[in-house]
């Protein structure tokens, strides 16, 4: 089994909280969050709406599971896309399974330190392999966030991991016009990258002082 640990990423004796240095381990940290709510889904609630509004839950864990799939695929030096938009192997409903299993081959593929600096090219932008891992912490976080909001649930967050998914997103994704903004992007995709709906609505008001989960969802176009 791998796991991303401070044991399987070695850090200097006097380094401050590595959480903050590693993406590896900001991601581990999302994930492990995430293992939990989808742990307690039932299965009465898999038809449940999402704050996602094209997925019930179950297709919100079938793109969860996507997007640990398209992560190992970057750190495996394959095209990212090349994974399926949709989750059809998991039999039976065992997301729980799903998830794991595609959480050890994610960890497996993000190893060798060496991988946080390679380019990884997207259609919508190109990144540093620990940039993308950050940018999938966030998607990671505001799914679970979804998830949780279906389901009942009151995950117990890790702020250290929030602020730097919301950091992130703050400078990737832009505050205001982002239809404009995608426009501009779908005009320099390849073509079969270009038919996509927009995959985030403009910025939600949150007082302030708002738990950072808030900020997060309400930056990603979420009413939290």
């Amino acid at each position: 089994m791998v796991t991303m640990t401070t044991e399987t990423i070695p850090q200097p004796a006097d380094a401050p909280d590595p959480a903050t240095q590693d993406p590896r381990l900001t991601i581990a940290g999302a994930i492990e969050i995430a293992t939990t709510a989808i742990a307690a889904v039932t299965p009465d609630q898999l038809d449940n709406p999402t704050p996602c509004t094209e997925f019930s839950v179950r297709d919100l864990l079938g793109h969860l599971v996507m997007v640990l799939r398209r992560i190992e695929a970057v750190g495996n030096g394959r095209d990212p896309m090349s994974v399926p938009e949709e989750t059809t192997d998991v039999e039976g409903d065992d997301w729980s399974s799903a998830w794991s299993a595609a959480a050890e081959l994610m960890a497996a593929a993000w190893t060798e330190d060496a991988k946080l600096a390679k380019e990884v090219v997207f259609p919508w932008a190109t990144l540093p392999g620990g940039a993308a891992l950050i940018m999938y912490t966030s998607e990671i976080s505001v799914h679970t966030w979804d998830l949780a909001q279906a389901t009942g649930q009151q995950p117990t967050w890790d702020d250290a991991i929030l602020n730097t998914s919301y950091e992130f997103m703050q400078q990737a994704l832009p505050g205001n016009d982002r239809q404009a903004s995608f426009e501009d992007a779908r005009a320099n995709m390849p073509a079969e990258f270009a038919d996509f709906a927009p995959p985030f609505l403009n910025v939600v008001p949150v007082p302030d002082g708002a738990p950072v989960i808030d900020r997060l969802v309400a930056w990603n176009g979420r009413r939290p």
